[in-house]
């Protein structure tokens, strides 16, 4: 019984049921009148009108009181999570009016949210030391260096940021609020800070810095006696044999260290790079030159397709850096190939962006379909490969990933198992398009 009227309570106290109250009360005057002055059938046509009328204002006000306690709930639900997420959340309508912000956001741009909202955010916000961190997240373009994780108008846009004061890195995703016909109601902001997880992989960077340093020392005091051996006039052939294995053994290692060095170098942030304007044609022609006697001992030709004007295509790179990347491109196009097989360089000026695109082909063993969103992550190797080349890394294609993203452009592959396979290397051929430092792209 007393749940009965407790939940006549809730009704009574609901604004959805208040018209079916009113109802009520004028139904029962209804009744009261009818009764005077009604008879016979007309009062009981006059009562069940009265009753079926009710019936219809009551189950709407029940059905509107259920969906708006349900509304309740969720909103409260998703305000429980919003609030308690480790990740920043700002949200904004089309006006740019910050309509939320949970607490993790105010801990990481150190504002309280009852200072913006209700305010429409503007560039002019980045003038404000208060406010400048939240402006450049809402407007990218004002952020010291942004490197994009999306495809353009594709959502979510994802976008990491960089900031020096404070120094924090950051990554923002940006998605749309939109009713169920398409309609945008505003934008969310994720806001994860990855400040830790930079200076952990810094931290473990170092470490593998130090190590292979400190393997490089012995190894190349080991080569070096190696090699003094292996000039010795009438030396044994049996020991001339061992001098030779050691040191094919040594340079292999020496490459091994030499890509850690390089990987730790590139995560760290500080791999070093010299931008220049050099003909992109001409260093692709001298990479193909330095990798002719490899190709000739696989036995695969090359071929580079130049651009159909016969043109210089002048792009802003470091010769050093970039060549690094194309030697792994091309090294693994021999290396995976089949004998009597072949590599085709072409480059191409892109019509609807400012970039070249520059594609690697081979006609060699390929890449399994699984192992294709893994093939720029480090240390990987396909099981396919590693019984033809059992050396190797696994380093060679994350290095040069990070190599071309630090230009500004970025790199894709295709392949067919056992038919070959292509990557194709996008460069800009606006400068502005480069970031203004290194940035530490990890494996994404």
């Amino acid at each position: 019984m007393d749940k009965i009227f407790s939940q006549i309570k809730g009704w009574w106290r609901s604004p959805q049921m208040t018209g079916f109250w009113f109802f009520l009360a004028a139904g029962i005057l209804n009744l009261v009148i009818a009764i005077s002055y009604l008879t016979g059938i007309w009062l009981w046509l006059d009562l069940a009108a009265v009753v079926v009328t009710g019936v219809f204002v009551f189950r709407a006000g029940y059905r509107a009181m259920r969906e708006s306690r349900q509304a309740v709930f969720n909103y409260r639900r998703l305000q429980s999570i919003v609030s308690n997420l480790s990740d920043g959340i700002i949200s904004y309508d089309n006006n740019l009016e910050i309509t939320e912000m949970n607490a993790a956001a105010e801990q990481i741009f150190n504002i309280q949210k009852d200072k913006v909202i209700g305010k429409k955010i503007s560039p002019e916000w980045g003038a404000n030391p208060e406010l400048k961190l939240l402006a450049q997240v809402v407007f990218p373009s004002l952020a010291p260096t942004v490197v994009k994780r999306s495809e353009p108008g594709v959502y979510p846009q994802v976008v990491d940021i960089s900031f020096v004061e404070p120094d924090i890195e950051i990554r923002v995703s940006t998605d749309r609020i939109t009713t169920d016909k398409g309609e945008v109601l505003g934008f969310v902001k994720v806001v994860h800070d990855r400040t830790r997880e930079i200076e952990l992989l810094r931290s473990k960077s170092e470490f593998i810095t130090v190590a292979a340093h400190q393997l490089r020392t012995p190894l190349t005091a080991v080569r070096w006696a190696l090699e003094n051996i292996n000039i010795v006039p009438n030396l044994d052939p049996n020991i001339k044999e061992l001098t030779a294995t050691g040191l094919s053994a040594s340079g292999k290692l020496m490459k091994i260290i030499e890509d850690l060095l390089n990987t730790s170098k590139i995560e760290e942030g500080r791999f070093g790079y010299e931008f220049q304007d050099m003909d992109i044609v001409a260093f692709l022609e001298e990479a193909l030159s330095g990798v002719q006697a490899i190709a000739k001992e696989y036995g695969v030709s090359l071929y580079f397709d130049r651009p159909a004007d016969n043109l210089p295509v002048v792009i802003r790179m470091d010769p050093k850096r970039l060549g690094m990347a194309f030697s792994n491109l091309l090294d693994n196009a021999i290396k995976y190939n089949v004998k009597n097989g072949s590599v085709t360089v072409k480059i191409e000026k892109m019509t609807d962006r400012p970039y070249v695109r520059i594609s690697v082909q081979d006609t060699g063993v390929g890449i399994p379909e699984e192992d294709m969103p893994k093939l720029f992550s480090k240390f990987y190797r396909g099981e396919n490969v590693v019984r033809d080349e059992t050396d190797g890394t696994g380093l060679g294609l994350y290095i040069a990933k990070n190599i071309i993203l630090r230009h500004g452009g970025g790199i894709q592959a295709e392949s067919v198992l056992n038919r070959g396979t292509t990557f194709y290397v996008f460069l800009p051929t606006d400068p502005r398009l480069i970031p203004p430092k290194e940035i530490i792209y990890g494996e994404t």
